[in-house]
């Protein structure tokens, strides 16, 4: 059995071009069976496809000794085969409390971001596709197509996984867990249980536990099965409905950045209408996150309202029924902080509503570095662009590290324990939504001073209305 199951996962591979120019698999390994089985899997795959195997473990600090035992676990299995190993510990609820959100959302985040640190680090694996390996099974597609089904979702969420896409892979996403556990056993692969998968508290546990068991033995014991073929079909009209989509999307992109659908767009079937404005609100957003079909609908139903009639979208988006038909565009804002911003000279003076700035260039030759509150120091050849002086806006960020992470500049400020009620009024250096001073605390990581420095910009406050 276990070599029809290998061979199985081995095709599902090939039809999916799952390693294709593959150099590095990061798999994400908990201990637990499914994981375990993979772990498996993908060494036996290793020598046949030559990519790198890491895996990455991450205690969410939730079940105690628990989670130390199926950290020790993996660490051990993955040090007797001989495959790299990295633990992650977080105390999650501790990070939700931080984060204002749930356990199960705070995890998901924890778990982004250790894969993207274990792949920071393998910048020096040879050139080609680095993935990372997560164990979804047939059982847990059903479970999430389920639960999406029953919260209300459109096609997209009828198909919520895949066997490749975005640079993650789930290489036994054609077995169900009935099958994982027949191939652990048959191999002799130990595996932990986390407890937690055997309450109801969760809603995906409720529909394993429950929902699923009374599918498979009264209605049809191949209910899973069904359900993932029928996932997989959604999959293939969701793609072909979202590529109609964008092409049509991209027939009402204007040159002012905005999308005017006219009135022969809404002679179309309206399936088609649907998905180019979601295309078109994507792209004004920047993501997806929190967009529903209701948004969409009412944009629709804006094209039977009279002429000049708006409705507010989310992300700052704004929909219009003009004479051509509907405009999507992004708000703008006219406030006073965007209104009152200054070029900085370099070199020169500067006094403006915010202070007096002053700036001078001079050569570097390994002086002692200036600390000073008000006065900094910055690599002036990596600034490519004009500085602005200005205060906050949505979208600014500072880079707060050498491997170049970056922070919203409304966390910086938290971080900086500066007032609520005088963060809009902090003058910034800027370049873009670049941060390079928070004037009067810290600077943008990528432009301090390093041995390799060769021309030092420095920037000089004085304060003006905004320290009165």
């Amino acid at each position: 059995m276990q070599e029809q199951i290998y061979e199985r996962v081995r095709a599902f591979a090939e039809k999916n071009r799952i390693f294709d120019a593959c150099s590095l698999v990061v798999a994400g390994i908990s201990g637990g069976g499914d994981s375990m089985a993979m772990l498996d899997l993908l060494q036996r795959m290793q020598k046949e496809y030559g990519y790198e195997l890491r895996v990455v473990h991450v205690n969410h600090g939730i079940r105690g000794e628990e989670a130390e035992r199926d950290q020790k676990l993996v660490e051990k299995i993955c040090n007797d085969r001989g495959i790299c190993f990295q633990a992650y510990v977080y105390d999650v609820p501790a990070l939700s409390v931080q984060w204002k959100n749930g356990l199960e959302e705070a995890g998901r985040k924890v778990r982004k971001e250790s894969f993207c640190k274990e792949m920071e680090k393998a910048d020096g694996v040879d050139s080609g596709r680095k993935v990372i390996a997560l164990a979804h099974n047939k059982n847990d597609l059903a479970e999430t197509m389920l639960h999406h089904l029953c919260r209300g979702t459109g096609l997209r969420g009828l198909s919520p996984m895949k066997p490749r896409k975005d640079g993650i892979i789930r290489p036994v996403l054609c077995l169900e867990r009935r099958e994982i556990d027949e191939y652990l056993k048959e191999r002799q692969i130990p595996c932990a249980l986390d407890s937690t998968n055997l309450e109801d508290e969760y809603t995906r546990n409720r529909i394993r536990h429950h929902l699923i068991p009374v599918l498979e033995s009264e209605i049809n014991e191949r209910a899973v099965s069904h359900m993932t073929e029928t996932a997989e079909l959604i999959g293939q009209a969701e793609t072909y409905l979202s590529e109609q989509g964008k092409s049509l999307a991209e027939k009402a992109r204007t040159k002012e950045k905005c999308f005017l659908f006219e009135d022969v767009f809404f002679k179309k079937e309206e399936i088609l209408q649907k998905y180019a404005i979601r295309e078109a609100i994507e792209q004004l957003a920047g993501h997806c996150r929190g967009l529903s079909m209701l948004h969409i609908k009412k944009v629709i139903d804006l094209y039977g309202s009279r002429t000049g009639t708006m409705i507010s979208l989310p992300f700052a988006i704004l929909a219009e029924r003009t004479y051509e038909g509907i405009r999507l565009s992004v708000k703008k804002k006219e406030t006073k902080k965007e209104k009152n911003e200054y070029r900085l000279p370099v070199p020169g003076e500067m006094e403006c509503m915010y202070g007096k700035f002053e700036t001078k260039i001079f050569a570097w030759s390994d002086q002692k570095i200036c600390e000073k509150k008000y006065t900094k120091w910055l690599d002036y050849d990596k600034i490519k662009y004009d500085i602005s002086v200005r205060t906050r806006r949505e979208g600014d960020y500072l880079i707060v590290n050498s491997a170049g992470q970056r922070k919203k500049i409304s966390r910086c400020m938290i971080d900086e324990k500066i007032p609520r009620e005088l963060r809009d009024e902090i003058p910034l250096a800027a370049v873009g939504n670049e941060i390079l001073w928070l004037v009067g605390g810290r600077i943008n990581e990528r432009y301090k001073i390093t041995s390799e420095t060769k021309n030092v910009l420095e920037i000089k406050y004085q304060g003006g209305e905004s320290n009165e």
